[in-house]
């Protein structure tokens, strides 16, 4: 092969692999969490925890190309203090012991996903993935100390919204999760029929990004 013809079909080849080429910026993002988690086991929080969700915080990490496809990774904390319950049957009132009981949830979620209008000033987002959630319970009975730990796979759905374009940005978000066979609550969730470490969050975020296209020019639908 000649030199002249390897530069023809040099040219060739790159004349067809550049419409084919990645035009994708990719975008890398930190983020802050904090909002509220309500628990599936309801019931049976309330009789140990008086209340059937409280505060959650943590933060995440999320890579996304130009497209609109997703990936992200999160882990999040939820810790209540209660106290030790018996209750023999559903229709029965719950009879406090005045054991201290203290609970903590933690999910580690990794999800997949798609960003509608990525790089706009507001970018709705959804996406389904794994969640592994840890599971704490502690108690004392007459100065003996109890301690009860698993860890259990599920599944999780989120979906949210991003808003803004430049490095900081705000964003809310809702993920609902389940996690079978994953809570203890001194027995309490057997007498209820309750296993479910999972639930839905709601969650607001602060994000930090990077890459991708930040200054894109705005769109005939956003606002200033």
């Amino acid at each position: 092969m000649t030199p002249m013809t390897r530069r023809i079909g040099l040219a060739a080849a790159l004349a067809f692999l550049a419409p084919c080429a990645p035009a994708a910026a990719s975008e890398w993002a930190v983020e802050g969490h904090v909002g509220y988690f309500s628990m599936s086991a309801e019931n049976s929080a309330r009789a140990v925890l008086d209340s059937a969700g409280g505060a959650t915080f943590g933060g995440g990490a999320r890579f996304s190309l130009d497209n609109g496809i997703f990936v992200a990774a999160a882990w999040r904390s939820f810790s209540k203090d209660g106290e030790r319950v018996f209750l023999s049957a559903p229709s029965q009132a719950v009879q406090k012991l005045g054991h201290p009981l203290s609970l903590r949830i933690n999910p580690a979620q990794l999800t997949a996903g798609y960003r509608y209008r990525q790089g706009h000033l507001i970018v709705p987002y959804a996406g389904l993935g794994l969640t592994l959630a840890s599971f704490q319970e502690e108690s004392e009975v007459a100065g003996e100390q109890y301690s009860e730990s698993r860890t259990q796979a599920g599944f999780h759905l989120l979906g949210g919204v991003e808003i803004g374009r430049g490095l900081v940005r705000f964003g809310a978000e809702v993920v609902w999760s389940t996690v079978s066979d994953g809570v203890g609550f001194g027995g309490v969730t057997q007498v209820y029929g309750e296993d479910n470490l999972g639930g839905v969050t709601y969650l607001g975020k602060v994000v930090l990004a990077f890459g991708g296209h930040q200054t894109k020019p705005p769109d005939p639908g956003d606002h200033p």
